[in-house]
């Protein structure tokens, strides 16, 4: 993947198609990214150990996405000169910024499930004619 140069106040603008911060935004607004995040959390995390926590990620998606925040900052990766190797992630002070951010959201998904649960019933509802 080649990120574009920075250009400025431009690249922070994330409402710009071609900016650096619509880049990051759309590495990181995705669930597998998030869900990896909050999983770390404060912790050093093993591959094993977020695949197993983490319901449903593949192996393929989990190395993808732990590359993509590797490669953006937001989670150090640590081999261990071991046999076999031992390789540990942890979240960086940039990490630890979005992890804020994601605990937000995961706090609001608690807030407000049942109002959600129940748009959803009624928007699925048959219409009555």
């Amino acid at each position: 993947m080649v990120t574009k140069q920075l250009n400025g106040s431009d690249d922070a603008d994330v409402m710009r198609a071609d900016s650096l911060a619509r880049e990051i935004f759309s590495d990181v607004a995705n669930k597998w990214a998030l869900l990896i995040i909050e999983t770390i959390g404060d912790h050093t995390r093993r591959f094993t150990e977020l695949r197993n926590d983490i319901e449903g990620i593949s192996h393929k998606m989990l190395t993808q996405n732990l590359r993509m925040l590797e490669r953006n900052g937001l989670i150090e990766r640590t081999v261990h000169p071991t046999v076999p190797p031992r390789v540990d992630y942890t979240l960086t002070e940039a990490g630890h910024g979005l992890r804020a951010t994601v605990d937000g959201m995961c706090d609001w998904t608690h807030r407000f499930l049942g109002h959600i649960e129940d748009s959803r019933r009624r928007f699925d509802a048959p219409i009555d004619s």
